[in-house]
């Protein structure tokens, strides 16, 4: 798929090392999102993993700013025939930039003393946070592949998405619940850190696939499903 699409152009727009260096970023976003989600669920001391899950955030931004830099450098030395593939790069490298972020944020949760280990929720959530953490993987090796089916995009879009709307029910039943607001402002929060993350992954596996206009836009750009 990326190999395919973000070849370039040009004789010299092979951007093959971007893709593997992405490819790192979102497995680091992973390893955030599972040491951050993992303390919160069991309850850990969020100051075992909260090095980590920062050092490993500035290395995704690092990564990021430090990419951005060589797609500039290549429209500068090869013109505009790169122009979509540096666009869309571009938006995929935010939105991997975007997941660490959201990583981080569960993590401050935690930090802040939030813990659903002994919430009644406990073993679905950590079912849930298994499937979300195995979405990365996929979203990964969707990027890696030279030239995987195109149904095999949209499959994955499909599955992730029914995933959003779902973190975004429970986001809806947690604003309405008459438990205890200490109870649920906490999972609504998480919830909606979920969907933000499954919404980017979908939006990650599909930079390659969809008009530069109508990226995180369904219905030919009038459903926003980025926001």
């Amino acid at each position: 798929m990326v190999l395919a699409f973000f070849k370039g152009n040009s004789g010299e727009g092979n951007f093959a090392h971007i893709v593997a260096r992405s490819v790192a970023m979102l497995g680091d976003a992973r390893h955030s999102f599972d040491l951050a989600s993992l303390a919160l669920l069991s309850g850990a001391d969020a100051s075992n993993v909260a090095e980590d899950v920062w050092a490993t955030d500035a290395r995704i931004n690092q990564a990021e700013q430090e990419l951005r830099s060589e797609l500039v450098v290549h429209v500068a030395v090869q013109g505009s025939a790169d122009i979509g593939s540096v666009l869309g790069f571009t938006l995929l490298l935010k939105k991997i930039e975007r997941i660490g972020d959201q990583a981080k944020n569960i993590l401050e949760l935690a930090e802040h003393g939030v813990s659903f280990a002994d919430s009644p929720e406990n073993e679905q959530l950590s079912a849930e946070r298994q499937q979300l953490s195995g979405y990365f993987a996929e979203a990964g090796d969707l990027l890696s592949m030279p030239n995987p089916d195109i149904d095999s995009i949209d499959e994955y879009a499909t599955r992730v998405n029914v995933s959003v709307a779902y973190f975004q029910s429970k986001i809806d039943e947690f604003m309405s619940s008459e438990r205890p607001g200490f109870e649920v402002v906490p999972l609504a929060i998480y919830y909606r850190f979920l969907r933000r993350i499954a919404a980017n992954l979908v939006g990650v596996v599909r930079t390659s696939v969809d008009p530069v206009p109508h990226l995180d836009y369904l219905d030919d750009g009038a459903t926003d499903t980025d926001d």
